[in-house]
């Protein structure tokens, strides 16, 4: 595996189309799910995701995979590009879906009800967060990924990210028994 991912790299480096279309049937569903969950309108989505595959071709020679694997490399161009997309813009979130985002994680209490008032609850608290503090619960909680690809995608550190999940948490659970 290892091996197929340094000669797709090397043969996008040399411009190879059959190797851009691979990346593309590889990666492009994921490289979407994350841009369509910060990027409301279909259409803007897909504007989005074709930029996040022209940046990420033009840059390919600066890919380190000591760094990152592809994929997180690829996900980073697609956060950054789909946040830029919605300050531009001012788009709308789209809301996660809920049953991905595990519930219980919100409060280690027993009492934390695990009915459709408490998913439409979550979902209005998750629409009042900024499109920054939803992407990290979306790539935690949706996309499996670790505190260090997610440090890796939103330039931060890894304790800063466990720091601002576990504020988002919070804050989350705070939004809810407020309402």
């Amino acid at each position: 595996m290892e091996q197929e991912i340094t000669t797709l790299i090397s043969e996008l480096q040399q411009h190879k189309p059959a190797a851009c279309q691979r990346l593309l049937t590889e990666y492009g569903p994921m490289v979407f799910r994350m841009v369509q969950r910060i990027v409301t309108c279909r259409e803007d989505a897909e504007e989005v995701y074709q930029d996040v595959f022209v940046k990420a071709l033009r840059g390919i020679g600066g890919y380190d995979s000591r760094q990152a694997t592809l994929s997180t490399w690829l996900g980073r161009i697609a956060y950054h590009e789909s946040l830029n997309f919605v300050r531009d813009k001012k788009a709308a979130i789209v809301s996660i879906d809920e049953r991905d985002l595990g519930l219980n994680t919100l409060e280690d209490s027993d009492d934390a009800p695990q009915d459709e008032e408490t998913i439409q609850q979550l979902e209005q608290a998750l629409a009042m967060l900024p499109p920054h503090e939803q992407a990290i619960v979306s790539m935690f909680y949706y996309d499996n990924m670790s505190l260090a690809d997610i440090a890796y995608v939103t330039g931060s550190i890894i304790s800063t990210v466990g720091s601002q999940l576990s504020r988002i948490r919070k804050k989350l659970y705070r939004i809810i028994k407020s309402r």
